[in-house]
C-alpha cells in the first residue's frame, strides 16, 4: 500500500512541477530556467518543514502519510533531473556562466530553503 501513496504523492508533485515550470516560462521566458529553481527551492523548503513536523518516529501520522508527502509530492514536484539536463544544456550552448551561475545559486538558495524550513518549523514545534 505504501508504493500506491507514495505514486500518488509523485503524480501529484510532477503536476505542481509542471503548472509552475509553465508559470515560470510564461512570466520569464526560456533562457534561464527560472521556473525549475523556483521549484526545487520551494521543494527544499517544504521537505525541510516536513522533516520537523512529521519525523520518521513520529506517533501523529503514519510512514504512508510520510512517504506520500516527502517522497511522493516533494520527490514528485522538485526536479533535480531536469536541473541537471538545463545545466548541461546551458553549458552545451556556450552559456557556461549562466550554468555555473545556475548550479551556484540552485545549491545555495536550496541549503537555504531547507535549512529556514527546518529551523522554522522546529520553532513552532517546541
Amino acid at each position: 500500500m505504501n508504493y500506491f501513496w507514495v505514486a500518488l504523492g509523485s503524480a501529484l508533485g510532477g503536476m505542481g512541477r509542471y503548472a509552475c515550470t509553465g508559470f515560470g516560462t510564461r512570466w520569464f521566458g526560456e533562457t534561464f530556467p527560472w521556473g525549475t529553481l523556483f521549484i526545487n527551492v520551494v521543494g527544499s523548503l517544504l521537505i525541510g518543514v516536513l522533516a520537523v513536523v512529521i519525523p520518521a518516529e513520529s506517533r501523529v501520522l503514519t510512514d504512508n502519510s510520510r512517504d506520500f508527502l516527502m517522497i511522493g509530492i516533494c520527490g514528485g514536484f522538485t526536479t533535480f533531473s531536469a536541473y541537471s539536463l538545463q545545466t548541461l544544456n546551458l553549458a552545451r550552448d556556450g552559456n557556461v556562466t549562466a550554468a555555473f551561475g545556475y548550479t551556484l545559486a540552485s545549491v545555495i538558495l536550496c541549503l537555504i530553503a531547507v535549512a529556514i524550513g527546518y529551523f522554522g518549523a522546529s520553532s513552532f514545534a517546541r
